[in-house]
């Protein structure tokens, strides 16, 4: 089996889930439409509808009414994908059915809805055996009503050990022709349902962080050509722990996250994007801070560490530990120290420069960062040079190729990503790489 991706989209930032019908409302179908009337970076790269955790037993007949209602009149003109979540579970047939039933009625070509509708969401799986059963339910539901064989793409969210599990086998299984699993799309981690199914407690009764579910979700998507996607961050008002979870995320190659509002779907949209300018970072006693640009220097305004100058080199003080160090030692200290983070505009200079390079015949070329960098009042300057061949050249294209499929897939974002960049930025970021 290759990984050779069956759709469209290479990435996918945003998975925004929205209850189809909401009890003791005159119009129980108001969150769906408010979400179908989102738009730029508050509107996702994929919608869910959601007609299971979200939605109450009781109110999903209605929900399933209510996506086909909403779907039909404003899905064509809504600028991501639409995924409706359904009702699932591995043990229980009569739920599986049930999902089913959801499926066959939302995708009747004669409700008006299927037409923009991408695929559909399928909760609670186990084996691999389990998510067959959905595939072919999906499969039937299109030769019932005359659609393309793998027409409807199929995500399903990992909220069991047996879910877990079976990510491993998935790439052996998918191509197989007793199966159409290549309509697989996204894997998306459910960590409260799985750490329910785990019996996984913790002193507070706060969900574990299951670093290592994201990382197999991840390795899973990678190993069979699919795209992986971090579950619910509840706190919906610490953005910056939404933030940090993001940035653990993608260092993990998992780029999408759930939104739960409007306010994190445009967190998560914006989180990925390379920054707009450069920043300069100094690892101070275990913690990274952010240096301030003052005048073209680099300038450090903290009381945990300190320079000053003496008579024959320099004292540097950090967490009380001071050392004595020639100007030489000084530097390499702080080269150490320091990172830089570039912006879209740096690293597509330096893709441009490495391309020209190699279409001179050079196979590598070294690549300068330079700046000044001021503690107390005392200036030193440093240079980094970081040797550039092809496998840099191919890890710098991952953020270019991101901001190319946004770019590519969500043109109702393209004002707010020139304001971000600007027109000549993006343009130049177009065409490298290619």
């Amino acid at each position: 089996m290759s990984t050779e991706r069956h759709y469209e989209r290479e990435f996918v930032r945003t998975f925004f889930t929205s209850p189809t019908a909401v009890q003791g409302e005159d119009d129980t179908a108001k969150m769906i439409r408010s979400a179908a009337g989102l738009r730029g970076m508050q509107a996702p790269d994929v919608w869910v509808p959601d007609n299971e955790d979200a939605t109450a037993p009781s109110m999903r007949d209605e929900g399933v009414r209510n996506i086909v209602d909403v779907v039909s009149e404003h899905g064509a003109d809504f600028p991501g994908e639409i995924h409706p979540r359904v009702v699932w579970h591995r043990d229980s047939p009569t739920t599986r059915y049930s999902g089913f039933q959801q499926i066959l009625e939302i995708a009747d070509p004669d409700n008006g809805a299927v037409d923009h509708i991408d695929g559909f969401v399928i909760p609670e799986v186990g084996d691999l055996d389990d998510w067959k059963k959905a595939d072919e339910f999906i499969t039937i539901v299109e030769h019932e009503h005359g659609l393309e064989e793998g027409s409807l793409s199929m995500s399903v969210i990992i909220e069991s050990g047996e879910a877990e599990l079976a990510m491993g086998n998935l790439r052996e299984e998918m191509g197989k022709p007793s199966n159409n699993l290549e309509r697989l799309f996204l894997l998306v981690d459910g960590e409260v349902d799985y750490t329910k199914d785990m019996r996984a407690m913790t002193p507070t009764g706060e969900l574990p962080p299951w670093p290592e579910l994201r990382h197999n979700t991840s390795r899973g998507a990678s190993a069979a050509g699919l795209v992986a996607v971090d579950g619910p961050f509840d706190d919906i008002r610490d953005i910056d722990g939404y933030r940090t979870r993001m940035q653990e995320n993608r260092a993990k190659g998992m780029t999408g996250i759930w939104s739960l509002t409007p306010a994190q779907v445009k967190e998560a949209n914006t989180a990925p994007l390379p920054p707009q300018t450069g920043r300069w970072l100094l690892d101070v006693d275990g913690d990274e801070v952010e240096l301030e640009a003052v005048d073209g220097k680099q300038v450090y305004d903290g009381d945990d560490l300190s320079l000053r100058e003496t008579g024959d080199g320099y004292v540097l003080s950090v967490g009380g530990d001071e050392r004595e160090l020639d100007e030489d030692e000084l530097r390499e200290e702080l080269l150490d120290m320091t990172a830089y983070v570039p912006s879209l505009d740096d690293i597509v200079d330096s893709m441009e420069e490495f391309e020209a390079a190699k279409e001179a015949g050079k196979g590598a070329i070294a690549m300068t960062q330079a700046a000044t960098l001021e503690i107390d009042g005392v200036d030193v300057d440093l240079q980094k040079d970081r040797m550039w061949d092809e496998a840099t050249y191919q890890a710098a294209q991952t953020p270019i190729t991101l901001f190319q499929d946004v770019y590519e897939h969500r043109p109702d974002q393209h004002d707010d990503l020139a304001e971000r960049y600007s027109e000549d930025v993006v343009e130049r970021a177009m065409n490298v790489g290619n």
